[in-house]
């Protein structure tokens, strides 16, 4: 949630980084902007009201003392009818209150300035790239083949079991999943992340803090009955342990890495572009989460971006790093970059990650402070990555390294899977 002080003080830079992001409803500044400044007019009505009050009773109690009970009276009946007015202007500040931050939870965060403009994937900027595309042997097989030749997953039984878009994984194909997940906790750990396991459901608080709430209600399973929501990534979760506390700078940055199964509902989302493993309802997914100080929040995006990287060059596949333009950023975000991997078979990139700094947004809505080393609460900055998420890797792993013989696992992943071969 933006800073209603920010949006005060430097209005026509909101509108024009909302316009970056293509937001459409502009006319919600001017309403948050009107809702604010009624609710400083209450405030101040109501502050006045109290300061009387409380000077009036000190008076009464002198005025007892001296003998002028008539005077003290009088006063008193003042008061009286101060606190009726006194409670009237609170029950109708809590109500405007309230009609503002319906009104910021609308606002989406605004981008930061070297965000390029654009509205869809087509206008996203290529910052890097790296990896040469595999040569593929006659006859090769896209993964939803290949998952099939050798029985190692199986979208008719999850079908069966549940629906579409939830598989199972067999055999070496349940392996190769433990091996990445083991890999990618393992790395990290190794760079400094605690390992946390989060539940896979959250009440709507939580999902109100990070931003999945209201904004992508319709995107997320519920569990009606306790109004608990499965989580669409572990960053749910893991960002919500620091919901409505107060860290101290000693703290920062605070580092946290998590496996889960992620749930999305995808609803609209079927067709060519997303068969087998390029689109699911449930996948598992490390994700990393970093709070850090607000001036290092870039540092640290940089250095989760590094650590994304050097995931997929030793898994060794090609990849590329895009910085989403206005249009194709989330509600939350202010910096985004994806990580795409090549998929020689289906001959087209593929998303594996987002790396995201979401500045003070996340934190303002759960509350998340830190006092700084001159004893000023300020809000610490979040951010968060896939790190990675496996179905699409697990696509791109069994396309590009397959052979006549069969498909070879990355070295790294050896010692993991306890095979070198499918």
């Amino acid at each position: 949630m933006l800073e209603i002080s920010y949006i005060r003080d430097h209005k026509q830079d909101v509108l024009h980084r909302l316009g970056i992001k293509n937001f459409k409803a502009i006319h919600l500044v001017d309403e948050v902007l009107q809702a604010d400044a009624e609710r400083r007019k209450i405030q101040k009505s109501l502050d006045d009201i109290l300061a009387e009050s409380n000077q009036a009773a000190r008076e009464i109690g002198i005025l007892y003392k001296s003998g002028r009970v008539d005077e003290a009276g009088e006063l008193k009946a003042k008061t009286a009818e101060w606190k009726i007015q006194s409670k009237e202007l609170g029950e109708k500040l809590s109500e405007t209150e309230q009609r503002l931050n319906d009104l910021l939870v609308q606002l989406p965060n605004l981008p930061h300035p070297s965000v390029p403009k654009g509205f869809s994937a087509e206008h996203n900027e290529n910052v890097y790239q790296e990896g040469t595309f595999p040569q593929l042997h006659p006859g090769a097989m896209p993964h939803w083949d290949l998952i099939r030749k050798y029985d190692i997953i199986d979208f008719e039984l999850g079908n069966k079991v549940t629906g579409a878009g939830f598989p199972f994984y067999k055999g070496k194909g349940a392996k190769l999943q433990r091996a990445l997940i083991a890999f990618f906790l393992d790395s990290a750990v190794k760079a400094g992340y605690l390992e946390v396991q989060p539940p896979l459901m959250v009440n709507a608080d939580s999902g109100y803090g990070t931003g999945q709430l209201p904004d992508k209600d319709g995107q997320m399973y519920v569990v009606t009955e306790e109004n608990f929501y499965l989580i669409p990534t572990a960053e749910v979760p893991i960002t919500n342990i620091y919901r409505n506390v107060i860290l101290t700078a000693d703290d920062l940055p605070v580092k946290n890495v998590a496996y889960s199964s992620c749930f999305r509902r995808e609803a609209g989302s079927w067709g060519k572009d997303v068969r087998g493993l390029n689109r699911l309802h449930q996948f598992d997914k490390v994700e990393i989460v970093q709070i850090v100080h607000p001036e290092r929040s870039y540092e640290a995006l940089e250095e989760m971006r590094t650590h994304v990287a050097g995931l997929l060059q030793a898994l060794k596949l090609p990849f590329r790093i895009m910085k989403l333009c206005g249009g194709d950023m989330s509600f939350t975000s202010a910096l985004t970059y994806d990580f795409e991997v090549y998929s020689a078979a289906q001959e087209r990139w593929l998303e594996v990650s987002s790396v995201s700094n979401f500045e003070s947004f996340q934190s303002n809505r759960m509350k998340l402070r830190f006092k700084d080393q001159d004893g000023k609460t300020r809000l610490a900055h979040t951010l968060n990555g896939s790190a990675l998420a496996l179905p699409r890797v697990v696509a791109a792993l069994l396309e590009n390294n397959q052979t006549p013989e069969g498909i070879d696992i990355p070295e790294v992943l050896v010692g993991y899977a306890g095979f070198d071969m499918i």
